[in-house]
């Protein structure tokens, strides 16, 4: 249940605490009054309501996540936990159940609770390969146009590098893509010509006017990796429309001195970094009968002093790749806070949940200034320590100044399609 109710008609939130970095101020935290009106923030005026300093967040935006794949495991369990086996369950899962009526129950599960948490917009990667492309496809369009009024939706092809050849069904692919609007994708990693490879990727990504969004170096490989040459190729080849990676946990085995020199060049092209502490935690440096010695997180802070614009994000959910999880960006932040060290990094952290992932999926970015939408998330807690300390279960949420029915999906809703039975 949430922790207060709100009076319906304009209202001013008196005394609530929020990021210092949204209001335009030095300080982590700031106290202040934020009132509503016809769903946005206004200056002044309406019903006054004691706040006590409960924080005040914008909603918040998910820009890596996997929405096909979520809510699959209890009938394609990954066996002992490692990326090999992700990789198998879900392709033998994908090739036996993933109908349109599968693809989109599930969906549809994960955006109910998505949008109960307080996310506003998700990026979702799409498993792309023939003919699953035909499939999925066609229920995103639709679930985008369902969900147009309460979270909105970004779809991007995901192909590994080896599949994804011009001349071949992936030239197919890049125009379904195309014509919903979406994002091309690709999983990277080291192939014969992969310079080759990558300038023809964005070459096709740039006649069809679409952003591009990678899935780079998801391992714990201290060799060269991809990331390098893709800043290199991005800035040799002058593309210039939006560049997002994901995962890049190999910079955190890599030699320190060629790690810091590749965030140089990736800081020069201007590519977005999506971090997944979760399902990197779960996933890396998993070995039977052996402790992990690192937690699969990139490098955080030596990107936010380049000036990369760096978010975290949900990843997967219930699903081999990662077996828990609920779509829900507190649950994120606060993992990556403690998985990343970042509480004494500086203040502004929260932007990776807010404006950093807004602007690279090229919607406006989340604010709490008037004329801005009133779609908050409220929480007891009155700092970060509380905040992280609890999951905030009673968190309200309001969308176009209105408090949300939060109440969660019950998993008993999939049991038809998750018996394995």
């Amino acid at each position: 249940m949430d922790f207060m109710q709100l009076p319906e008609g304009p209202i001013t939130l008196r005394d609530v605490t929020v990021p210092g970095c949204l209001l335009g101020r030095a300080e982590d935290l700031s106290r202040t009054d934020l009132s509503i009106a016809g769903g946005r923030i206004v200056a002044e005026g309406g019903t006054p309501v004691e706040m006590g300093g409960a924080m005040v967040l914008p909603c918040f935006v998910d820009m890596h996540t996997h929405l096909d794949k979520g809510h699959i495991w209890n009938r394609a369990p990954n066996p002992d936990g490692t990326f090999p086996s992700a990789l198998a369950a879900v392709a033998a899962d994908r090739e036996a159940r993933w109908t349109a009526g599968d693809v989109r129950a599930r969906m549809d599960f994960a955006l109910r609770c998505a949008h109960a948490h307080g996310t506003r917009a998700i990026r979702t990667h799409l498993d792309s390969l023939p003919p699953q492309d035909a499939i999925t496809w066609p229920v995103f369009r639709e679930m985008r146009a369902e969900w147009a009024d309460r979270i909105a939706l970004q779809g991007v092809c995901l192909v590994p590098v080896d599949r994804a050849d011009p001349e071949g069904a992936f030239a197919r692919t890049a125009d379904i893509v195309a014509d919903a609007e979406g994002v091309l994708g690709m999983v990277t990693y080291p192939v014969p010509e992969f310079r080759a490879r990558l300038e023809g990727f964005l070459a096709m990504a740039r006649d069809r006017g679409l952003a591009v969004d990678f899935h780079v170096d998801e391992n714990g490989d201290p060799g060269p990796g991809t990331l390098r040459t893709i800043a290199e190729t991005v800035l040799e080849t002058g593309f210039d429309a939006p560049v997002t990676v994901g995962h890049c946990c190999s910079l955190a085995v890599q030699d320190e001195a060629f790690a810091l020199e590749t965030l140089d060049l990736v800081a020069k092209a201007g590519i977005h970094v999506v971090s997944l502490p979760m399902c990197n935690l779960y996933l890396q440096d998993r070995q039977a009968g052996r402790t992990p010695r690192w937690r699969g997180v990139t490098l955080l802070h030596e990107m936010r002093a380049r000036g990369i614009g760096v978010s975290v994000a949900s990843d997967n959910t219930r699903d081999p790749f990662y077996a828990y999880g609920d779509l829900d960006m507190l649950e994120v932040l606060r993992e990556a806070t403690r998985i990343g060290q970042l509480d004494h990094a500086g203040p502004g952290w929260v932007e990776s949940v807010l404006g950093h992932p807004a602007r690279a999926m090229g919607i406006a970015p989340p604010a709490l200034t008037p004329g801005a939408p009133a779609d908050l998330v409220i929480f007891r807690a009155r700092d970060w320590i509380e905040l992280f300390s609890r999951p905030q279960a009673d968190r309200v949420v309001l969308r176009d100044g209105r408090a949300i029915d939060r109440r969660l999906p019950d998993y008993s809703e999939l049991d038809h399609l998750t018996r394995t039975a």
